[in-house]
């Protein structure tokens, strides 16, 4: 193989990261969450984000959303989100076994925007007993398409959720990526948008492990530490877990990192334009790059060794950048391409 477009989690440990759990490998430390790094992390979250929010830490984005969804839900409601939500599309149903059968609602949107007329019909469409009572808007920021929501989309979304009374969650896996893309503050795309409850993404920035759930909205914290617990989400040595976050959040180095992989998508997207028999499918926003590839050129890549997804992309093909990328591995799919046409 000789490079795996396939995700941003398929790249190594950032050294910043890797360092952060080097430091942290020595000596005692309290086990379960009551360690310094632990505590220090979730400061330097709370320093993020300008607010003062509870700050849990769980091994990976799935059981994130699945618990975080299911604090804020009963199990007769119903969580809207589009159609293409990692929620609906790749947590093998994690959100409805948690929520002890809360259901999902789909939308539909352009490029994996959820659209705000689809969301107010669903959540209006029946207020009878008979149908699961909407609770939760959840958004994916960025997109599963790649695209990013703007400070304006994300105040409309927040605004109609709070004049139907619905509680607005955010799925962020790359969350950094959104926020190096828009330059803004993370308070700007998170709480001050009205999002109760971010499940902020580390693995796909360049972790080794782990994703942090983050309630603004603290009283639907309330013993969510109980549902980590039973779903195998207290780590024993914590530390471990949340270093890596010390690491990636002092000197705003999640930045450095994000931007260097948003940069290669817009590198990719630009040479790919190139060729005629490519089309991108959507506008390339963050750190991911979706396009259209002749069949004849699909097989071609695979046979040379390259790795990623097409059927997140409805036929298309995905291509994630990651910190870890760089101009060669672009050059040497690029020249693939050439030789492929």
């Amino acid at each position: 193989m000789k490079y795996n477009f396939a995700s941003d989690n398929t790249a190594s440990v950032a050294p910043e990261a890797w360092a952060a759990m080097a430091s942290a490998n020595s000596g005692y430390e309290p086990g379960y969450g009551e360690d310094s790094w632990t505590a220090k992390a979730s400061d330097l979250i709370r320093e993020l984000f300008e607010t003062d929010c509870e700050v849990f830490f769980t091994f990976n984005g799935t059981a994130a959303n699945s618990l975080a969804l299911a604090s804020m839900c009963q199990s007769y409601h119903s969580i809207i989100c589009h159609e293409m939500a990692h929620i609906e599309t790749d947590e093998c149903g994690a959100p409805e076994f948690y929520s002890n059968g809360t259901k999902v609602l789909l939308a539909g949107g352009d490029n994996g925007k959820i659209d705000l007329n689809a969301v107010k019909d669903i959540a209006q469409r029946r207020s009878d007993v008979h149908f699961p009572k909407s609770k939760v808007i959840s958004v994916t920021q960025p997109t599963e398409m790649g695209t990013v929501y703007t400070t304006d989309d994300l105040e409309a979304i927040g605004e109609l959720a709070k004049s139907l009374s619905l509680r607005l969650h955010m799925d962020g896996a790359r969350f950094f990526n959104a926020l190096a893309s828009l330059d803004v503050t993370a308070k700007e795309i998170s709480w001050q948008c009205g999002v109760d409850v971010l499940c902020l993404g580390g693995t796909k920035l360049g972790m080794p492990v782990g994703d942090a759930v983050v309630f603004f909205n603290k009283e639907l914290a309330y013993e969510f530490e109980y549902r980590c617990k039973q779903a195998g989400q207290l780590a024993s040595k914590m530390r471990f877990l949340s270093a890596p976050w010390v690491g990636m959040l002092e000197n705003k180095t999640y930045l450095k990192h994000a931007r260097h992989a948003n940069n290669c998508a817009q590198s990719l997207a630009e040479q790919l334009s190139q060729f005629s028999e490519i089309k991108l499918v959507a506008p390339v926003e963050a750190n991911g790059v979706f396009a259209h590839f002749p069949d004849h050129v699909h097989k071609s890549l695979k046979d040379k060794g390259w790795r990623y997804y097409n059927f997140i992309a409805k036929g298309g093909a995905r291509l994630m950048c990651s910190w870890n990328t760089n101009e060669q591995d672009i050059t040497d799919f690029i020249n693939d391409i050439r030789s492929s046409l």
